[in-house]
């Protein structure tokens, strides 16, 4: 991320949103919770919501906050080098460090019943709550830290925290293990094999490997769908940290796994927005028409684990689709998820027609999608450009630059995509260098063209793949890819009848007025309410035809990427990008009255 340069657009303004928001929070509001439990004095009043409310108490998520933060800020001084992020890495890090001094153990959490919380969940005794999954996320953030932030001393208590469970579950066989996994855990498979990489300690593999859920991992394997039903974001993690343990064991089996089940979330059990789940938990794609209209559709930490999951994919096999997916659940899952005028981030991103965005508040939710909200938006640099040995991949179409130091060059991204369907790139080079670009031809476009320096070089009408165009490069050279975006709609095998539209890789919302709404309506403590929250008549226009034909019937508005198309009782629905919907209700599905012959 520190080779690539984002430039002016909806991104890098939801960046600096972000980076607002990280600076405003108080890292000692985060850490009272640990210094508690380490029987330190508290240096700073609790934050609310999620950190302390009774409401919440059960879920035992308690902690969770700070280890995103520490992630984000991490990811924040990667991309920006502003020095203060990784100060209050530092500073955290030096924090839960005095916290582990004065409790003489490498534990460090923030559960209301502190340490006795974990023990007993390790013994195997009945809990409530979620230990493992709140202590992924200071593990992460720890390693977050000591990686992208180069923070020494996040590294130790990171270290001291690792080895502490390795002890902690030595234990306990193999059998109540995996019974231990049925509770939700986050991503510790991941951090583990990740701590593996960075050490080369035999404890820790051993460890990502008995943090891997067999009796999910195995029908996998199998090639068996067995998510109907399943809670989305406990399996997520888990498939994240197949992918890793793979990498760093070799074992054929966790790869198997997660490239199974990329397939079945991404091909036959998402929206049109690339979010899944109703609820929080996958349904059977049979039922897709009672669950499409949720309220409760899309959580967005979903989104952002399978962004994880795709990007680790294509890392060990660059292929388009990967890409693809990525490209689509970026725009309509995450840029979609923050409010852009406050910088807050929804929870869940449902299709209730006549319902609008909800966005969490600065101080007193604390969701697990503020925490990952936190990370979303300032790592959007980490997945535009990849290279190997002698390509260059060119992923995503965002006004951005990046420097390939060891070919002593640098690619500049000028683009107004997806308001037009093209980008130009151009060299600049010390030397004359050979490399292969390798452009992508994405799936919903029907052909591709590729010029260099005003002549045409490349056609292509294989959506899906990359444009290779190998040669020896000079500065100055040019690359434009021209594509083609035009509305299309989107279905369910199981309900044909009920359509979203697309433009390229933009699901188009109907966007419906703010009927009922006051400023501020949408900023809410409690995710549970959601569906509650600013309910109203609202009348939603139906739309009828030929479901298959009715993208036929979009016609292009005034502005770019705004259209319209005619209701039943003859008004013009306007149609807008998802991801720029926000205080207002919309409509993405509709269910399309069939028209008698």
């Amino acid at each position: 991320m520190a080779d690539v340069t984002l430039r002016d657009g909806p991104f890098l303004h939801a960046q600096r949103m972000t980076e607002a928001y990280l600076l405003r929070l108080q890292p000692d509001r985060m850490l009272h919770n640990f210094r508690v439990n380490a029987g330190l004095k508290p240096k700073a009043a609790v934050y609310g919501g999620w950190e302390s409310e009774p409401t919440w108490a059960e879920i035992n998520c308690h902690g969770h906050t700070l280890g995103h933060y520490l992630s984000a800020c991490a990811l924040a001084y990667r991309s920006t080098r502003d020095k203060r992020y990784r100060q209050r890495v530092d500073y955290i890090a030096s924090e839960l460090a005095a916290c582990q001094k004065a409790a003489g153990s490498g534990l460090v959490c923030a559960f209301p019943d502190g340490p006795a919380l974990v023990a007993a969940h390790i013994r195997g005794e009945k809990i409530t709550g979620v230990p493992w999954y709140a202590l992924h996320k200071i593990y992460a953030g720890l390693r977050d830290g000591a990686l992208l932030a180069d923070s020494v001393a996040a590294r130790e208590v990171l270290i001291r925290l690792a080895d502490w469970g390795v002890v902690a579950t030595r234990p306990i066989d193999d059998a109540q293990f995996e019974a231990m996994l049925v509770t939700e855990h986050g991503g510790m498979n991941e951090v583990y094999a990740d701590l593996y990489d960075m050490t080369g300690k035999e404890d820790y593999r051993i460890l990502a490997q008995r943090f891997s859920h067999k009796a999910l991992m195995e029908p996998l394997v199998k090639a068996r769908d067995v998510l109907d039903g399943m809670h989305a974001n406990t399996q997520v993690p888990k498939i994240v940290g197949f992918q890793r343990v793979y990498e760093v064991t070799g074992d054929d089996r966790y790869a198997q796994a997660a490239n199974f089940f990329f397939r079945t979330v991404a091909h036959t059990r998402s929206f049109a927005t690339g979010g899944h789940g109703d609820n929080e938990h996958f349904f059977a794609m049979a039922d897709f028409g009672k669950h499409v209209f949720s309220a409760k559709g899309s959580e967005t930490c979903c989104q952002h684990n399978m962004l994880k999951l795709a990007r680790l994919l294509f890392m060990q096999d660059p292929q388009a689709d990967y890409a693809d997916y990525y490209e689509r659940t970026l725009y309509n899952g995450i840029l979609a998820s923050q409010d852009p005028d406050s910088g807050m981030a929804t929870y869940f991103q449902g299709a209730r027609p006549g319902y609008m965005k909800l966005y969490h508040t600065p101080e007193d939710s604390f969701w697990c999608c503020t925490g990952t909200g936190m990370e979303n938006h300032v790592k959007y640099r980490d997945s535009i450009y990849f290279h190997d040995d002698r390509s260059l991949y060119v992923n995503l179409f965002l006004p951005s630059s990046v420097v390939w130091r060891e070919r002593g060059a640098e690619l500049v991204q000028t683009t107004s995509f997806p308001e037009t369907p093209t980008t130009s790139l151009q060299w600049k080079l010390r030397v004359p260098t050979q490399v292969a670009l390798q452009l992508r031809h994405p799936r919903w476009s029907r052909t591709a063209q590729v010029l260099v320096n005003g002549e045409q070089v490349a056609r292509s009408s294989a959506p899906g793949r990359y444009i290779e165009v190998e040669r020896l490069w000079r500065d100055g050279d040019r690359v434009e890819l021209r594509l083609v975006m035009e509305p299309a709609v989107e279905s369910a095998p199981a309900a044909p009848d009920i359509v979203a539209f697309t433009y390229g890789p933009i699901v188009l919302a109907g966007a419906l007025g703010r009927q009922g709404l006051v400023p501020g309506a949408d900023i809410v403590v409690s995710e549970r309410k959601y569906g509650e929250y600013n309910m109203a008549d609202v009348a939603v226009p139906m739309l009828a035809g030929d479901a298959e034909k009715l993208a036929q019937q979009v016609k292009p508005g005034g502005a770019p990427l705004e259209f319209s198309i005619g209701a039943e009782d003859g008004s013009a629905v306007r149609l807008i990008p998802y991801h720029r919907i926000a205080h207002e209700r919309y409509a993405t599905y509709w269910k399309v009255k069939p028209v008698k012959a």
